[in-house]
């Protein structure tokens, strides 16, 4: 049997303000996220979980209300990846990725004091553009359903975005 095509999939436009003080980069949306249009879509993905951990509340179910909420506290989102090809969902199957222009990006956000990569992926693609770019850059345990560390341990992890989100 014959391998599915690799098809062409794309991130998701930046959730931002000038505000930012911290910004999270993924990779490329999953299947679950881009059928949904919603970052961090798959009903298992401890994103908003781990979040909610960071910021000390819980997150609503509404996806406009989540993205308010990660605004209100300094926090951006985006992907490293603005285009690949890739079958599932899988980071591991990104291939011929274009990057997202993630040092100019960064340039417009003014408050921005750190960049956490969520995953290996995305930190292995996007640290080397922004080296240099006088923010801190952090590596985390992927969110993913796939990536099975505990949750207690990618918790621990990302706790250590709290101190960015200080004002």
């Amino acid at each position: 049997m014959a391998e599915p095509a690799a098809i062409r999939k794309s991130s998701f436009a930046p959730v931002a303000d000038a505000s930012a003080r911290l910004l999270i980069l993924g990779s490329l949306p999953g299947e679950a996220s881009l059928r949904k249009a919603q970052y961090y879509g798959h009903p298992q993905n401890q994103f908003w979980r781990l979040m909610g951990e960071v910021l000390g509340r819980a997150f609503p179910e509404a996806y406009e209300a989540r993205l308010d909420a990660l605004r209100d506290a300094g926090v951006a989102l985006w992907d490293v990846v603005a285009s690949a090809e890739r079958v599932g969902s899988l980071d591991a199957s990104i291939k011929a990725h274009e990057p997202n222009p993630l040092a100019d990006f960064v340039a417009t956000l003014p408050s921005l004091k750190a960049v956490a990569f969520n995953g290996g992926k995305s930190h292995a693609i996007g640290r080397p553009a922004l080296v240099g770019a006088g923010v801190a850059l952090i590596a985390l345990p992927s969110s993913s359903p796939a990536y099975t560390l505990p949750f207690a341990r990618k918790a621990a992890a990302w706790g250590e975005l709290r101190r960015f989100l200080e004002r």
